[in-house]
């Protein structure tokens, strides 16, 4: 009786066991089954790609329609330029750039402002003809810049479309910019090559028959141009110029160069306000420490302008300013590049007082200038 009520114990306490452990499995069973999945699509979007894809895809159609339509209406602003007139209508016939002297230009005005080069459009108060939308317009070269190779030119033409002048000071390596000209000859009118920013304040020296000259602050771009481009504009993908299109590199391939906006938009602001511009000056040649590098002469221009000759009969030439001066600043403003100057002075009126900030044997003076007129 003894073992039979003992085993019984033990059957009961298995089963105890058992009900215990299936209560337990149930309930864990109860507890995972009702565990809420908060956002289940979160962690799908967050990690598989082609949901990101989709919206960047579509973000590029957008843009590319954007970048189309853009480049339509930049184009509208870009001009025909020739020394030479023709027989036909347009100075942009079939013929070669060389043959015609054709160049590019940009409207900067609504009554007839044309920016362009200074070897494209001939020095000031030269006659160059101008291609507009098939018509042509005698013009007159009211502003020009040889040392830089920009000029301005006036065409008797109302209610013109002026292109958006961008910001040059801020451009980056690598971004994208694109080149419009009018190469060869009709044609190619209105060509747009695309490019990155290869370099920024380069210096190139040009040789001339025994003339030699630099032009320095330039935009290297690997956007194709070609001759007839020059003039033209180089734009970013807002559409604004951020630089105009000067020379390349005949012997190697995706090397050309702009010259940068910013130098020459006081120029454009004052004729556009005034109808006019009077250049003031310094009375110095100089020239900066990217010069100075072809020059072998960069331990004096680290930073800053290297007077190079004070010229006689000059406002200046009664100052103290001397031959191997450093123009560190003019007016507060710090001066690394020629072009930085040449902006400054442009802003400015023949009889202003400017304050130069130089570095003569190591020591800094200050030494105020007026502005003479040219």
């Amino acid at each position: 009786m003894k073992k039979r009520a003992k085993y019984r114990a033990k059957l009961v306490i298995a089963f105890l066991w058992i009900g215990l452990i299936g209560i337990t499995i149930y309930n864990l069973y109860t507890m995972y089954i009702n565990i809420e999945i908060k956002n289940p699509n979160y962690e799908t979007k967050k990690l598989v790609a082609s949901a990101n894809n989709i919206e960047n895809f579509e973000n590029s159609d957008r843009y590319n329609e954007t970048q189309e339509d853009m480049l339509e209406n930049v184009i509208e602003s870009v001009v025909g330029i020739s020394r030479l007139t023709s027989t036909g209508g347009s100075i942009l016939n079939n013929v070669s750039a060389e043959d015609l002297g054709i160049g590019t230009g940009i409207v900067v005005s609504e009554d007839g402002y044309i920016l362009s080069n200074t070897h494209v459009t001939g020095d000031k108060f030269s006659i160059c003809y101008v291609t507009i939308d098939e018509n042509v317009y005698k013009g007159t070269v009211v502003f020009s810049e040889p040392d830089l190779d920009l000029s301005i030119v006036k065409v008797n033409a109302k209610n013109l479309k002026p292109l958006a002048l961008g910001d040059s000071s801020n451009i980056k390596i690598g971004r994208q910019v694109f080149a419009i000209g009018n190469p060869i000859g009709y044609e190619f009118k209105r060509t747009v090559t695309a490019g990155i920013i290869s370099a920024i304040n380069r210096t190139i020296k040009i040789e001339d028959g025994e003339n030699v000259s630099y032009i320095s602050d330039l935009i290297q771009t690997d956007a194709t141009i070609n001759p007839g481009n020059s003039g033209g504009p180089l734009v970013n993908n807002k559409g604004e110029v951020i630089g105009i299109n000067t020379v390349k590199i005949t012997s190697a391939e995706g090397i050309g160069f702009a010259i940068p906006i910013n130098v020459i938009k006081p120029v454009i602001k004052k004729i556009r306000e005034n109808g006019k511009f009077e250049k003031a000056t310094l009375g110095i040649y100089a020239y900066d420490g990217e010069v100075a590098e072809y020059m072998n002469l960069k331990n004096k221009t680290a930073s800053g302008i290297y007077v190079s000759q004070v010229l006689l009969n000059s406002t200046t030439s009664n100052t103290d300013l001397k031959v191997g001066d450093i123009i560190k600043s003019i007016d507060g403003k710090k001066l690394n590049t020629i072009n930085d100057l040449r902006e400054y002075l442009y802003s400015k009126e023949p009889g202003n007082e400017v304050v130069l900030k130089i570095l003569r044997n190591e020591k800094e003076k200050e030494i105020i200038v007026v502005l003479g007129k040219n």
